[in-house]
């Protein structure tokens, strides 16, 4: 079976035509990775989502989530951050920042999520409505929004930014300018974040960076290094992940004009805007895959796991699983119910940040539509290469007044 989910085949687009093939005959396929050790692919809605769950079959902590096998000193580093942890650990740490992403929390940031969108939205007619979507458009409401959370200065979200960009597009040499790069923009994350620290127990504030550094785990204050893993994944998960759910959003309206007219059409139709928002989180999920390492001896679909094999779950494969959605291939923003696993299909790492982003991508969406009636691309849009981040990163867009 010719199968290849590497990340030069992500570059291309999402593989529907191998999943589909793997879900009906190989649901639990051993994938080979050049010079690395292979892992079994996942790709049933159902598995999926046992494997989220099963954190004592299913370690996210003992190599990562990542599918290439990591140093010694690349895992002393990935520990320090909550996708690389078990619970209990998981757990404790986990409560320091959800109050940042609590329903409550995120309904007050409601009216200042839908005032940035409307900001962003006027700059694109300020343009006349040509924009390359993702640096003009599709980045700026969440990074604005997690690096305010965070407690990042605006005169910093730029770097921020390209940091993000360095280090979640590490397969890809449009973000890199060399083999370290990724761990370089990590480093440099690290020394920023110490300076805000300083100047924060100095002067604290009403933000997640004042809550880290006065948090306790066990009666023992955070680490350094710990606040700092917590600063990189909130402020690059925080931003990387919505401004991708947002351009493939706007890239799938594009694609359909009449979905794009009957949803601009529909501004206060708050029932249908609930659906569409789903229906674009499970198309666009923003995350291919995570991947566990197997803590004992197991099976799964008849195929024996040995404890320490990486098994590898596919979202971007359940979320069009046949046996969930009907007609999975088309964008139906109407899909009621609608229980696709973009945010991890549930377990101890569900994403803290999913109302957040239904918040968001909900405000950018409408206040684009209830300005511009269609859209066109002026060149095509071209698609990250890696095989953990479903990232655009040029999507040039005209919107017509």
């Amino acid at each position: 079976m010719q199968i290849d989910l590497l990340e030069d085949t992500w570059e291309r687009g999402v593989p529907h035509g191998q999943f589909a093939r793997l879900r009906k005959e190989a649901p639990v396929f051993w994938h080979e990775v050049p010079d690395d050790t292979g892992f079994w692919a996942v790709t049933r809605y159902h598995d999926v989502k046992a494997i989220s769950r099963d954190h004592q079959t299913w370690s996210s902590e003992a190599g990562g989530t990542f599918i290439r096998t990591l140093s010694s000193q690349e895992m002393a580093v990935a520990r320090l951050m909550l996708l690389n942890m078990d619970p209990p650990k998981q757990s404790r740490y986990r409560r320091l920042v959800s109050a940042g992403f609590t329903p409550r929390t995120v309904g007050k940031l409601a009216e200042a999520i839908r005032a940035r969108a409307a900001r962003i939205a006027d700059t694109v007619a300020d343009k006349d409505g040509e924009v390359e979507f993702v640096a003009d458009v599709a980045q700026h409401l969440p990074l604005q929004t997690i690096c305010d959370m965070v407690g990042v200065p605006e005169s910093d979200h730029q770097m921020i930014f390209d940091w993000s960009n360095r280090l979640s597009g590490s397969q890809d040499p449009d973000f890199q300018s060399g083999p370290d790069d990724g761990d370089d923009a990590g480093a440099e994350m690290f020394v920023y974040c110490d300076g805000l620290v300083e100047e924060r127990r100095a002067n604290p504030r009403d933000d997640i960076l004042t809550a880290l550094i006065n948090a306790e785990i066990d009666g023992d204050k955070l680490s350094r290094d710990e606040i700092d893993a917590f600063f990189v994944m909130l402020t690059v998960a925080g931003n990387e992940t919505t401004r991708n759910l947002i351009s493939h959003a706007v890239l799938a309206l594009i694609e359909r004009p009449d979905v794009y007219r009957e949803l601009a059409g529909s501004l206060e139709d708050e029932e249908l805007w609930r659906s569409a928002t789903e229906e674009f989180l499970r198309w666009g999920s923003s995350i291919h895959n995570f991947r566990r390492t197997a803590l004992r001896d197991t099976e799964l679909h008849g195929q024996k796991i040995t404890e320490g094999e990486k098994v590898v779950t596919f979202y971007a494969s359940a979320n069009y699983d046949e046996e969930i959605f009907t007609d999975p291939l088309t964008l139906d923003i109407r899909r009621i119910p609608n229980d696709h696993v973009t945010f991890g299909g549930g377990g101890p790492h569900f994403c803290l940040g999913a109302g957040l982003a239904r918040a968001q991508i909900t405000a950018m969406l409408r206040e684009l539509l209830r300005r511009f009636p269609a859209a066109e691309f002026t060149a095509p849009p071209r698609r990250m290469r890696s095989d953990f981040i479903n990232g655009i990163k040029h999507m040039p867009v005209r919107f017509h007044l």
